[in-house]
């Protein structure tokens, strides 16, 4: 079985338990990407950002993509978490942490997670601007 942990929450993610998840006495590189709400885009303000998933089909993609990632790269653990509900200005919507051996391996498996992840994965996500709002696929 693969060594993965896979959560779509509306808690609050906690970064330190991710890391301390992935961490082990064979790897000797841990890589981890945090997303987080920044205060604009494309020279408008935000005000806060609300995601929506389709849940089941997001872990099943998730499950996907951890294990391509496993099939490209000698990767001992993965840990994909992702937020749904609104959030404001600094929070954190995602956190992809992988462990291996070597460092090579846990950056291009951590890079190729995230990306896939903006690809295929169907969680949305509303930008609320000063002006507006839109629904956007959530991580282009």
């Amino acid at each position: 079985m693969l060594n993965t942990e896979i959560k779509i929450s509306a808690s609050t993610l906690n970064v330190q338990e991710c890391i301390d998840w992935v961490m082990s006495p064979q790897s000797g590189g841990i890589d981890v990407f945090i997303g987080t709400v920044r205060d604009a885009t494309k020279d408008k303000q935000v005000v806060r950002l609300e995601f929506e998933a389709y849940e089941s089909m997001a872990k099943k993609e998730m499950e996907k993509i951890a294990a391509q990632a496993f099939q490209q790269w000698p990767v001992q653990k993965i840990l994909i978490h992702h937020r749904t509900g609104v959030l404001q200005i600094g929070e954190i919507p995602v956190v992809i942490a992988v462990s291996a051996a070597h460092r090579d391996a846990a950056f291009s498996a951590c890079r190729y997670i995230i990306d896939t992840l903006k690809e295929t994965v169907p969680i949305w996500k509303k930008e609320i601007f000063e002006d507006g709002e839109v629904w956007i696929a959530a991580h282009p």
